[in-house]
């Protein structure tokens, strides 16, 4: 069986779909997964071992009708047979429904469910839902009823390798708190970036109450420009540079706490069980983050009155760290 998901999104969407890849491949071990997926966020699929196949499409952009036909000219000439999607877009469904996949499935609130063989219902339409829950109802449609599984990633043992290294470089071996200035690149924009100002003042508060723990900020591409002023202005500063998912994996892993706005380290942190205090904007805790189970809470969120990370108070986060 050939099974083709279409999810458009940045990286913490793709990552958020992982536990619905994960139950296709346990009913169906012998398939042949692939997905559709915006250039900058198919990275994601660095941390997947049950993808196949990763099909590169600007959804967001102002595609042609080459564009359009090049996309449907890989799926057909792949021959799925069922294609799963959360795009709602009536141009997604017609062209699914031209590529002659039999099992074509998305969301009842799509703008063309008649292009569709199948539509589930869309529980976010009803209030805040569980992203990676909300994927995984797609399933339903091609009969796989199962709860939805944890949130897990598959870091490379390259990678796990690189970050003992340099964790034994920088005398990490005890632990860290792990702090990500940084954004979901184009996904959330501005609203989701916390002010330098902000950082420093939480810095400051860690090493007053906790002046053995190391502080690390993670650079990546999304936050070296904001790692670097922090740096420039404090030199006891520690900065882990990841050059791939797999390595921001890696160093989240060791971290005791990482702190970070609503993005893919986030949720990198969610699927390693590292203890995460996040910042939202316009997305809702209860939307990003695993329901809480049990009595231990690994993963806090505070949200913005405003819909804006920056007007997030460094008091209100240090009294959750402290208070949590």
């Amino acid at each position: 069986m050939r099974i083709l998901a279409l999810v458009p999104g940045g990286i913490s969407d793709q990552l958020l779909f992982f536990p619905a890849l994960e139950d296709i491949k346990k009913v169906y071990p012998n398939a042949e997964i692939g997905v559709a997926v915006e250039p900058k966020a198919a990275i994601a699929y660095r941390v997947s071992k049950i993808v196949d196949t990763v099909i590169p499409f600007a959804f967001s952009a102002a595609n042609s009708p080459s564009d359009w036909a090049n996309l449907l000219g890989l799926v057909r000439d792949r021959e799925y047979e069922v294609a799963i999607t959360t795009d709602l877009t009536w141009k997604m469904g017609l062209l699914l429904w031209l590529s002659g996949v039999p099992t074509r499935v998305t969301y009842d609130s799509t703008g063309g469910a008649w292009f569709y063989t199948a539509t589930v219902p869309d529980k976010s339409q009803d209030g805040a839902q569980y992203q990676a829950e909300r994927y995984h109802d797609l399933l339903k449609a091609i009969d796989i009823q199962k709860s939805v599984p944890e949130l897990s990633v598959n870091v490379p043992e390259g990678d796990i390798a690189w970050a003992n290294t340099l964790r034994d470089r920088l005398d990490l071996k005890s632990g860290y708190v792990l702090m990500y200035p940084g954004q979901d690149t184009g996904r959330l924009g501005a609203s989701a970036q916390y002010p330098t100002s902000s950082w420093q003042a939480l810095i400051t508060d860690f090493r007053a109450k906790q002046p053995k723990m190391p502080i690390v900020l993670l650079q990546t591409q999304g936050s070296s420009a904001q790692v670097g002023l922090l740096k420039s202005q404090d030199a006891q500063l520690i900065v882990a540079v990841a050059e791939n998912l797999g390595q921001a994996a890696a160093i989240v892993a060791g971290a005791d706490l990482v702190l970070t706005p609503d993005s893919y380290v986030m949720q990198l942190s969610a699927a390693l069980k590292v203890f995460t205090l996040a910042l939202f904007g316009k997305n809702s805790p209860s939307e990003m983050l695993p329901p809480i189970t049990g009595e231990e809470t690994r993963f806090l969120g505070i949200a913005s009155e405003t819909g804006n990370v920056a007007d997030i108070k460094p008091e209100a986060v240090l009294q959750k760290v402290w208070g949590g």
